[in-house]
């Protein structure tokens, strides 16, 4: 991915990463999970026009975590029930905190 378009995200998305290594193709994942948990709705429709709903769908499918706002918003979007996706058994099994 060219650095002109990694602009167009918001700053705070890659707070981590040196932009000029980032590649659309070897870090699409990396790019769309970001997206979808840190994102801000301009960020959301760049991403989608930038890769389109379908590959978006197959790399969220796949990923290993998404919290779960960003499971349910993307899981409603594609129109598939949260149990689907890979990180939904994650989610299943992390302890949760007990409220007295």
């Amino acid at each position: 991915m060219e650095q002109a378009v990694l602009e167009k995200f918001s700053e705070n998305l890659f707070w981590d990463a040196d932009l000029l290594d980032l590649d659309a193709d070897k870090h699409a994942s990396y790019i769309v999970g970001r997206v979808l948990e840190h994102g801000q709705w301009e960020d959301w429709l760049f991403l989608l026009q930038y890769y389109g709903l379908n590959r978006i769908k197959d790399i969220a499918l796949g990923l290993r975590s998404l919290d779960r706002k960003s499971l349910a918003f993307i899981a409603t979007v594609i129109q598939m029930p949260e149990n689907q996706f890979r990180c939904y058994e994650l989610l299943q099994s992390k302890d949760t905190h007990w409220y007295f």
